[in-house]
C-alpha cells in the first residue's frame, strides 16, 4: 500500500511538472515606439527566452502604457519590460511583483529636450528659460523619460507647472512620434528618451536635420523587467531566478540591440523608490 502511495505521489509530481512546462509565458512591453517595430524587436526575445526557460514564450503587443500595466495586473502577461513609472504602477497593483533586471544604462538614464531648428534655441547645460511661451509635447502621459522626470525638472527650473511656462503642452503618445512632431514644427519643443533620439541620429533619420537636442535632464533610474509574484507557483520553483539569469545572461549583440542596451544587470524594487516618490509628488499614482 505504501508502495502504491509512493507511486501515486511520484505520478502527481510528474503531472504537476508537465503542467508547469506546458504553461505559456506571456510578456509585453510599453509601446514606446511604433507597434510594428516593437513586434519585430520582441519576437526575437521571445525565441531566446523560450530556449533558455524551456517553456513556450510569446510576446503580446499593447496599445498604450496604461494597457501594459493592465495586462500585467489582469495576468494576461506574466513578465513585462516597463519604464520606471509603469514598473512602479504595476508593482503597486500586484503585491509580490518584482523588478528583476535592467539595462546597464538604466541606472543613469536621461531624457532629451529637443527643439525645432526654426526656434533658434541652442544647446545648453542649463534649462532653457528662453523657451518660455513656446509649444511643448511630452511623450506618453505615464512615460518616465517622456513625461515624469521631464515635468519634474521643468517644475524645478521654472517654479511652476509646464502649462504656466509653455504656451501649449501636449502628449504625443510615444518617443518616435515626439521626434516627428518637433521635426515637422507641429510642436516647437519635445521631451523624449535619449536612446530613441541617438538611434535616429545613428540611422541618419531625416528628422534629425530639423530637431536638435538643446538640453538633457539629470540622470534617473528607468526601464526594467518586472515579473509577477506568482511565477514560481505557476512555472515551478526557482522560475523567477531562471528568468533573471536568462535576461542577465543575454549576450547576443543583435538581441541587446533590440532594446538597445549593452547588457542587462540585476534590479530590485528598491532602486525605483525615487521614481515612486516623484510620481507621488506629481499626483501620478493612484
Amino acid at each position: 500500500m505504501r508502495f502504491l502511495r509512493t507511486i501515486a505521489a511520484a505520478a502527481a509530481c510528474l503531472l504537476s511538472a508537465a503542467a508547469a512546462s506546458a504553461e505559456t509565458l506571456y510578456f509585453s512591453a510599453i509601446p514606446d515606439e511604433d507597434a510594428t517595430a516593437l513586434t519585430a524587436r520582441f519576437s526575437k526575445i521571445a525565441d531566446y527566452l523560450s530556449g533558455k526557460l524551456g517553456v513556450d514564450v510569446r510576446f503580446v503587443p499593447v496599445k498604450s502604457y496604461p494597457a501594459a500595466v493592465t495586462a500585467f495586473t489582469n495576468d494576461q502577461v506574466q513578465l513585462a519590460w516597463f519604464g520606471g513609472l509603469t514598473s512602479v504602477q504595476a508593482r503597486l497593483r500586484n503585491p509580490g511583483a518584482r523588478s528583476i533586471a535592467q539595462g546597464r544604462e538604466d541606472t543613469d538614464f536621461v531624457a532629451y529636450l529637443i527643439a525645432n531648428t526654426a526656434t533658434g534655441l541652442q544647446p545648453s547645460a542649463d534649462f532653457p528659460m528662453n523657451a518660455k511661451g513656446m509649444s511643448l509635447t511630452f511623450g506618453a502621459k505615464t512615460s518616465t523619460s517622456g513625461r515624469l522626470m521631464p515635468e519634474y525638472h521643468v517644475r524645478k527650473a521654472t517654479g511652476g507647472a509646464p502649462e504656466a511656462f509653455f504656451s501649449t503642452v501636449g502628449f504625443s503618445g510615444d518617443h518616435s512620434q515626439t521626434l516627428r512632431l518637433v521635426a515637422s514644427g507641429a510642436y516647437q519643443l519635445g521631451f523624449l528618451n535619449y536612446a530613441v533620439y541617438d538611434k535616429a541620429a545613428a540611422d541618419k533619420a531625416p528628422e534629425i536635420e530639423t530637431a536638435r537636442v538643446i538640453w538633457k535632464t539629470p540622470p534617473f533610474p528607468d526601464y526594467n523587467w518586472v515579473i509577477r509574484g506568482d511565477a514560481d507557483k505557476r512555472f515551478g520553483e526557482g522560475f523567477t531566478q531562471k528568468v533573471q539569469d536568462a535576461l542577465v545572461g543575454m549576450t547576443d549583440p543583435d538581441l541587446l540591440a533590440s532594446f538597445p542596451r549593452e547588457a542587462f544587470i540585476p534590479a530590485t524594487n528598491e532602486e525605483y523608490a525615487p521614481i515612486e516618490q516623484t510620481a507621488k509628488e506629481l499626483g501620478l499614482l493612484e
